[in-house]
């Protein structure tokens, strides 16, 4: 088949595409015209960074099967019109993890040793000794936020400095920091004032943005050293800066930025701060990776065969998608939920199909209850491809059962986990011509109830005018609730539970004042 390189990719990568067979055309520098004109006869497109893979271009590729991006992101690339084309969309994630962990090292050491003010003096013909006096790694501690696989590459190489390592990551399963020999914390508070040194690699998320500012710094150990190699804006630079000032925060090292390029920022004018424009992947090995990786996975989507990084599209057999795919949204919807009621580290996950559904191959179902986990968790594209993907790399047990005999339903999927000795489950099925998704169990509570975008769950000692309260508490804050299930069980356990649809979500200081007026043993807010 034939394949247009529109940037420049390792040579072996290029002799991979020919061994495999296929014509490789490389033209660099077209412009997007040239592009949208240029791209009609091919099958593949490889791109870096620089080029548009814009809907434009999608749409004039009316032979494309698929687009590869020789680096970690897809943002050059319009993945929904890709999807809307069924053109495969790929990346080569792992390509850079090695050149970003190096990078922050770099960057604790040279804030650590003054490396580039040092260097800037020397320049300027001085030789101040005494004013770049620093700091050593050994036996202090570094907090690790995010342990994915950068985080984890990172506090193997800090072990050989011989720091001690405390890190935070509420989606790392305990073994793992285990092995990598930090100390995990569920408390962010807990882990500032104990650290002489702070890296963060976390993805960019509602959650994370800004996740440290002026209350997280004044809670730092005085004289901290900070270092941002993974995604901009989790530092708020605006608020960093009186801390940078003071002393408080001794030093920091920034690679990347919340708006990219930077050549401006609230502390491009501090001596302390070290600053490099996102080097992070800018090695000569991590772009050979790039390119070998993203030939490899272009070829298996040529030959029709699965392709582990894909971003938005699986071949999947018609019959089995007619017979499953009214539970793909069903699964999704649940994987979110249990994600939120496990309030921690999903290390394991039992999906189990039961009734009709189970005669077919419901392995799909698994990765959308993975979509469902991961949503609100990784800034990368999840989907049905890189959902499986994605929980590989983060060491969870995933487990498919089936069950033939019908039970309360004619299918029924249930998904379970064991998290901090609890079993969370939760069952749905599926109804009517539009096959909506109803939540059917929670655990092991029988109930129907069809989840809207704010869900509430309360346990509760089973007492009298407890629903009143509940009522009383939403109606005083102007929330309305929309639909209400309260669940039972076979054998009634004292405890009763009850979900709601809310009409907008519920503020901490609402759902405080709930728990404490229902005397709520357990309480989730859910956001879908």
């Amino acid at each position: 088949m034939k394949i247009l390189v529109a940037e420049k990719i390792a040579e072996k990568g290029i002799a991979l595409l020919q061994d495999a067979g296929h014509d490789v055309v490389i033209k660099l520098d077209l412009t997007p015209e040239e592009l949208v004109s240029e791209i009609v006869s091919y099958h593949a497109l490889i791109v870096r960074s620089a080029t548009q893979a814009s809907r434009e271009v999608i749409e004039a590729g009316i032979n494309l099967r698929i687009i590869g991006r020789a680096g970690v992101g897809v943002d050059n690339v319009d993945v929904a019109a890709a999807t809307e084309r069924g053109v495969i969309v790929c990346n080569a994630p792992t390509s850079n993890v090695v050149s970003a962990a190096e990078q922050t090292m770099a960057l604790l050491l040279a804030c650590a040793r003054k490396t580039a003010q040092a260097d800037a003096s020397m320049k300027q013909n001085k030789w101040d000794r005494s004013k770049f006096t620093g700091n050593e790694l050994y036996q202090k501690t570094l907090a690790i936020f995010g342990l994915g696989r950068i985080g984890g590459l990172v506090a193997e190489r800090a072990k050989a400095f011989d720091m001690k390592l405390i890190g935070y990551d509420p989606f790392c399963p305990p073994d793992r920091a285990t092995q990598l020999g930090v100390t995990l914390y569920d408390d962010i508070n807990a882990i500032l004032p104990q650290a002489d040194f702070i890296t963060v690699h976390l993805p960019k998320t509602k959650e994370t943005l800004g996740m440290f500012g002026k209350e997280q710094f004044t809670m730092m150990k005085d004289g901290v050293y900070l270092v941002n190699a993974a995604r901009g804006g989790i530092y708020n630079l605006d608020e960093m800066v009186e801390f940078l000032t003071n002393g408080k925060i001794a030093g920091a090292g920034i690679d990347v930025y919340e708006k990219e390029p930077c050549t401006n920022s609230p502390v491009h004018g501090l001596d302390n701060v070290i600053l490099t424009p996102h080097l992070g992947a800018s090695t000569k090995e991590a772009q050979a990776r790039a390119g070998v990786q993203i030939a490899e996975f272009v070829i298996l989507g040529l030959d029709g065969k699965m392709v582990p990084t894909a971003v938005n599209v699986k071949q999947v057999p018609e019959d089995v998608i007619s017979a499953v795919s009214p539970y793909i949204e069903a699964c999704e919807t649940c994987g979110a939920m249990l994600a939120q009621l496990a309030d921690d580290a999903i290390g394991n996950l039992v999906v189990h199909a039961i009734g009709d559904i189970a005669a077919y191959d419901v392995s799909l179902l698994v990765t959308s209850a993975l979509r469902g986990i991961f949503s609100n968790t990784s800034d990368d594209p999840v989907n049905l491809v890189n959902a499986s993907y994605i929980a590989k790399q983060r060491g969870m047990e995933v487990e498919l059962k089936t069950d033939p005999v019908r039970y309360e339903y004619a299918s029924m999927v249930r998904l379970s986990t064991q998290v901090a000795n609890k079993r969370i489950e939760i069952s749905c099925t599926t109804s009517g011509p539009a096959e909506i998704t109803r939540i059917v169990s929670i655990f092991d509570y029988k109930l129907d109830l069809i989840p809207k975008s704010n869900v509430i769950i309360l346990k509760y000692e089973d007492t009298p005018g407890k629903l009143g309260c509940i009522g009383t508490v939403l109606g005083n804050a102007n929330i309305n609730i929309i639909t209400m299930e309260i669940g039972v069980r076979d054998e009634p356990d004292g405890e009763a539970i009850v979900l709601m649809n809310l009409d907008q979500p519920v503020p901490d200081s609402v759902f405080a004042n709930l728990k404490e007026v229902v005397g709520v043993t357990d309480g989730w807010r859910i956001e879908l």
